[in-house]
This record gives C-alpha cells, structure tokens and sequence, in this order.
C-alpha cells in the first residue's frame, strides 16, 4: 500500500531507525510479526512505524471514547413569549426556565412580535429585564438582548455555583450549665416576669 522508495522508520520499541528502502522496512516488519504502518504521509521522506495496527486502532477508540465522555453537553432550551404576555403566564415559563438552568442547561428568551408590536420594542425590552432580574441567583446573561427580525431574544447560562458559607454552628453550652438550669421534677418552672 505504502508507494514510495524510501521510509523514515520508526521501529518496534520506538527507536529510530532513519531512512531505509521499502523493502528494508517491510523485511523488519515480518521479522517483528508486526505491521508497517504509515504515521506521517505528508513529511519528506514519508514516516513509517513498526506496530500491532489492530492494537493501535483498538487504543485510539478507546482514547476517543474517554474523551467524549470528559464532555459535557449543554443544552440550549427555548422559552417563547409575546409581549401582550401577562405575568401569570410569564411565572410559569419564568418557572420552566429556573428548573432548565439548575439542571444545568442555557435557555433562549425568545419574544416574538405580530403585527404593529414591533412598534414598541421596549415593552419586550422590559420583560427580558425582568425575566433576567428574577433568574440572577441562579443565570447570568450570556447574550444581551438583541433585535433578530420579528423577534427579540436573550440567551442566560447557569451561573457557577459558588462556595457556600459555611452556617454558624449553634454554641454548646456548658454541661455544668445545663445541670444548673434544670428543674427537678415535681416542682413549678420558674418564668421571667416583665418589668
């Protein structure tokens, strides 16, 4: 397969072995029981190694398969309002989207316009901002706002979650102190009169 006169070689335990006819390097192959395979056609003269091929493809799969499960996928997830939408209804998609981005997923805010809507665009504007101000614990804007047509979007990313603070531990007191406050049984409790 290989149709070129002379190879650089790369031998079987990795050690070069430099510049040698074709049939050289085909002759060390079988003396290995290994493959002669092409690493590197472009360079002058073209690179040539001595290895198990079918091991070789067998570790390249597996390196590609450990990568693709390193990635993470990141959804984007689309909520579509208009801007005669009214906040009940808002809520509800407000609600979707808070549950996409605590799963990790960006959402789109997608306002669409029909008609003479276009003509006020700031109410759309407007309900973007609020739907961003509602979702800042948790999103950051990734997109601002921005005209597309008929339509005016926003896209928010889950923010990272930062460290939380660690909450103040309830102070113990004093065991001494606890035998000292106890009421025997049978007698009354005694309570602080206000003054």
């Amino acid at each position: 397969m290989i149709k070129v006169a002379e190879v650089r070689l790369i031998g079987p335990q990795n050690e070069n072995i430099g510049v040698v006819p074709i049939q050289k390097a085909l002759q060390i192959a079988r003396e290995a029981e290994l493959d002669l395979v092409e690493v590197a056609p472009l360079s002058e003269p073209p690179v040539c190694r001595v290895m198990d091929f079918g091991k070789f493809l067998y570790e390249r799969t597996k390196k590609e398969k450990e990568a693709r499960k390193a990635q993470t996928k990141i959804e984007i997830k689309e909520i579509r309002l208009r801007p005669k939408t009214n906040e009940h209804h808002r809520g509800f998609k407000t609600r979707d989207a808070r549950r996409w981005l605590l799963e990790g997923n960006k959402v789109k805010v997608t306002i669409r316009f029909r008609g003479r809507e276009i003509t006020y665009p700031e109410i759309a504007l407007e309900d973007l901002k609020e739907i961003a101000e509602e979702l800042a614990d948790i999103a950051t804007i990734e997109q601002a706002p921005n005209m597309e047509g008929r339509t005016m979007g926003m896209v928010l990313s889950p923010s990272k979650p930062g460290k939380k603070k660690p909450s103040p531990a309830p102070e113990k007191k004093d065991a001494a102190e606890d035998k000292a406050n106890e009421v025997p049984p049978g007698e009354p409790q005694k309570t602080a009169e206000k003054a």
